[in-house]
């Protein structure tokens, strides 16, 4: 069997690292990289760190707007599928790669599997809504990491190809959260002790797009009282600058970006962890660290509804108020997102 994937952006990078390692046991994998995140630190970092094989294909797409940099991955992947044949494409979460690879392969009669099938935030503002509502409709094989994944396809009227797999990004935790530990010297590197900082990420359109919300995060981070880091995306800097927002606050360090290790070891050590990131948040969860989530809905149900995750979109004072006071007893909580054992399930059903 000849799979062709299709990554783009860090979180997929992560979700293929442990699929890619089962897949090429058993059948052969063309990997494509669309080029969605193209610095340095945001893509070949994770491809060195998490032991991906260097792309078979880089599309170069770059930055763009969402209709172009669409149209653009899906002229050349149509092109790269044309080429190479494949039995199945296969396609992670929700990003304009996601899209673009889904429906190229559609348009040329190549069944499509969709890793992190049945996610909805019932936000349709959201581009990432969009993207994995239409791959899911398109999908031959939808892989849901819950419960609630699955009812979200039901409502819909997706039955066929549906199965529960667990989540593949436990997976990737569960197999490189020694490795970071032993490797990692991002907490002497920035000076900070174990359950004593917060670890802040923030990178969404809904929040940097939106002067006023990012106004809000900032004012909120410069009034926190405990040490944080916040490795900052290359698009939020861009848009700080523009609109001349500093964070003047000498607790918080602003960092760059970070390699998965270390952040992995940065969310293992964190008192709380606040973020935009749905990746982050189930990181949050895995790492059992509370996650203020600066969003105002997440496809991530599960990890609010256990008490996990705590919404407070752009709020200052609710920020504020969350980082004070918001805390999770992780003993008592179930185990929502399977056992680590997602990909080679995933395998399974695509072979069988």
């Amino acid at each position: 069997m000849k799979v062709l994937t299709v990554v783009g952006a860090r979180p997929q990078f992560i979700k293929a690292a442990p699929v890619s390692r089962a897949l090429r046991k058993q059948a052969t994998e063309i990997l494509v990289h669309t080029g969605q995140h193209y610095d340095k630190s945001m893509s070949e970092v994770f491809f060195e760190e998490l032991q991906i094989p260097i792309p078979d294909y880089h599309l170069h797409v770059g930055s763009m707007s969402h209709g172009a940099q669409t149209g653009a991955m899906l002229q050349k992947i149509e092109e790269v599928i044309l080429s190479e044949k494949p039995d199945a494409v296969l396609v992670y979460g929700d990003t304009n790669s996601t899209l673009a690879g889904s429906l190229a392969a559609s348009k040329l009669h190549i069944p499509v599997a969709h890793v992190e099938a049945g996610l909805r935030s019932f936000n349709r503002q959201m581009p990432e809504e969009i993207n994995r509502v239409l791959t899911d409709h398109v999908s031959e094989w939808l892989f849901c990491p819950t419960e609630a994944a699955i009812s979200n396809l039901r409502q819909e009227g997706i039955t066929k190809g549906v199965y529960r797999t667990g989540d593949v990004m436990l997976d990737t935790v569960i197999f490189n959260r020694q490795l970071a530990a032993e490797k990692s010297q991002v907490l002497e590197q920035y000076n900070l002790e174990t359950g004593s900082y917060l670890l802040i990420t923030v990178h969404r359109a809904e929040n940097t797009d939106q002067p006023e919300r990012l106004q809000e995060i900032i004012a909120a981070l410069n009034q926190v009282q405990i040490p944080a880091i916040f490795p900052v995306h290359p698009r939020t800097r861009s848009k700080l600058d523009a609109l001349d927002l500093r964070l003047t606050n000498p607790l918080v360090q602003l960092v760059e970006p970070v390699g998965f290790l270390d952040m992995l070891q940065l969310e293992v050590h964190a008192k709380k962890i606040v973020t935009d990131s749905g990746g982050v948040q189930k990181e949050a969860f895995f790492a059992e660290v509370p996650c203020i989530t600066l969003r105002d809905e997440t496809e991530w149900v599960e990890t609010v509804q256990s008490g996990a995750n705590r919404l407070v979109g752009a709020d200052q004072s609710k920020i504020l108020a969350a980082i004070e006071s918001f805390t999770v007893d992780f003993n008592s909580l179930p185990p929502i997102y399977g056992n680590g054992q997602a990909a080679e399930e995933i395998v399974g059903y695509l072979l069988d």
